[in-house]
């Protein structure tokens, strides 16, 4: 990913954003989409918080998913219905080509004909499989010693690097 943003782009205000959210999938509907797919993928953020407890502690504006960069066309490749917009710095590329997702690291999964967005993915660096942090290129793990599963078998991030970007 590169440090200069692609032209263009548009920004959605907050109303907007909040709105086009409100049908944001839950962790078992995406488990049951991506099932099968051999690249490592796990829920992030705050989901992932709820899913490491075993229960789910607050209202989620948005699913959250992290996966290695390169595999990040085998996750697409499981959503042809669906547009990819490449999103950075407050604004969104809709349909997101080659130079937009080069220049992004985050991915918003947008049903066409509702404008709804239903999935943010982040498209990590790493090395084969060893995931590299996005802000600290020092900081690098195994995928198999960062991901964990629930009981259901729903990956998910570990809770340390979850609070790492939270932080």
């Amino acid at each position: 990913m590169t440090e200069s943003l692609p032209l263009g782009g548009v920004v959605l205000d907050a109303d907007e954003l909040e709105a086009r959210w409100a049908d944001a999938w839950r962790p078992e509907q995406i488990a049951e989409r991506l099932n099968g797919v051999r690249v490592p993928w796990c829920v992030a953020a705050g989901w992932a918080l709820d899913l490491f407890r075993g229960e789910q502690t607050r209202d989620h504006g948005d699913l959250e998913l992290a996966v290695p960069a390169a595999g990040f066309v085998e996750v697409r490749d499981r959503f042809p219905e669906y547009a990819f917009d490449a999103v950075g710095s407050g604004k969104i590329w809709a349909d997101a080509g080659a130079d937009e997702l080069a220049a992004t690291h985050q991915t918003w999964l947008r049903d066409p004909a509702s404008g709804q967005f239903l999935l943010d993915v982040f498209r990590e660096p790493h090395d084969g499989g060893t995931w590299i942090c996005r802000r600290d290129q020092s900081l690098r793990l195994p995928y198999d010693a960062i991901i964990e599963r629930t009981a259901d078998g729903i990956p998910y991030l570990i809770p340390e690097l979850v609070l790492l970007f939270k932080a």
